[in-house]
């Protein structure tokens, strides 16, 4: 009954189709049918036009309206904020910290020499940083003592700065020096007590002839650790850390004798050999004067990195020396020197390279290549 009610146009389609389905599927132009519609549509969700449409659409004003509108919307906010204070945040980080892979690649990054270098590096700039603040604060003590020390005793006052070092950096370098001295002969001394308690002594009481034979040992000491650190740096740690040291390099043996005779004398006349360092202009104390040195202030500056400049030399590499450019005569304009000349070769013959002015020379003379 109901298919008599359809009209004819209808059954003949159905009919037609069910019969173009039954021959598909008999023949496999059915599945071709499908592959090559699955293929049109992954090609056209690939293609340049499709990514460029979807590019436009996440970037055009709706998206970006619907974006900062969620992100402002106090619903959302609060959505986040407890997702992120759920235990089940918590449990998920706790998971993928405990696993083997998070901790294999924690011990890589511990065991990379750029790590302990960086670490390294970084503990020795604290320490220079810390050193640097206390230099300068120490620098204007030397010259705060100084007004007040001159103006007590009605001297007049140092009409221009110095590169001199001041009473108050000496007196902490010295201190410094002497903590080191005296930490490595309480070493040696306990090392000698011990030994000689071991080899049959009673340990009751010190002998008069140890104390002396240890005072003894501890000016040795003494003038031992100055005069080697003079001889052989022009500083001890003690300068050093205080960013203090001799004008001169590497001072001789014999002045550095001289310079500890010096310090002596002023310590056994209760400093006064010492006073030349603040009412003196150039700063200078007995020692200074007995060892032919003066102590300057040592201009530090911390190590550029790596990653300052991008076109800048190695860390470690030598700077390279400037050409010296010649200056321009009346004769005219003077031709720069060509790359790849070597600084001290021969100039090429006159056949070869016109004349060339040379460049004025007087007091002045010509660039000298950076130290």
């Amino acid at each position: 009954m109901a298919e008599e009610s359809t009209p004819l146009a209808a059954r003949l389609l159905g009919a037609g189709a069910r019969g173009a389905g039954a021959v598909g599927r008999a023949t496999g132009i059915d599945k071709a049918v499908e592959i090559a519609t699955e293929e049109a549509i992954v090609s056209a969700v690939e293609s340049e036009a499709v990514e460029r449409a979807i590019a436009r659409v996440l970037q055009g004003r709706v998206v970006e309206e619907a974006v900062q509108g969620a992100l402002d919307s106090d619903a959302v906010k609060k959505a986040i904020v407890e997702t992120l204070d759920s235990e089940l945040v918590d449990e998920v980080w706790r998971r993928l910290l405990a696993g083997p892979q998070v901790q294999q690649l924690v011990e890589r990054i511990a065991e990379a020499p750029e790590v302990r270098g960086a670490i390294a590096a970084q503990s020795v700039g604290l320490l220079g940083d810390i050193g640097r603040q206390i230099a300068k604060l120490a620098r204007d003590l030397d010259n705060a003592v100084e007004r007040v020390l001159r103006k007590i005793f009605f001297r007049r006052r140092r009409p221009l700065p110095t590169n001199r070092a001041g009473a108050v950096t000496r007196g902490l370098a010295f201190v410094i020096d002497a903590v080191i001295i005296n930490l490595f002969f309480t070493v040696i001394a306990g090392a000698a007590t011990l030994l000689a308690t071991f080899f049959g002594g009673s340990g009751d009481g010190v002998p008069k002839g140890a104390i002396a034979v240890g005072s003894f040992t501890w000016l040795v000491v003494v003038g031992v650790y100055l005069c080697g650190f003079w001889s052989l740096a022009g500083q001890t740690p003690g300068m050093r850390f205080l960013g203090i040291r001799l004008d001169q390099r590497r001072l001789s043996l014999g002045h550095a004798f001289r310079r500890l005779i010096g310090i002596g004398l002023s310590f056994i006349t209760f400093g006064i050999g010492f006073l030349g360092i603040v009412f003196g202009e150039s700063r200078r104390s007995w020692a200074d004067r007995m060892g032919h040195t003066e102590v300057i202030y040592e201009e530090r500056r911390p190590a550029p990195a790596p990653w300052s400049t991008l076109d800048g030399p190695t860390a470690g590499a030598p700077l390279a020396a400037p050409v010296p450019t010649p200056a321009p005569s009346a004769a005219g304009p003077v031709t720069p020197v060509e790359d790849g000349v070597a600084a001290g070769a021969a100039p090429p013959p006159a056949a070869e390279a016109p004349s060339r002015p040379e460049p004025p020379t007087g007091s002045a003379g010509s660039a000298a290549p950076i130290a």
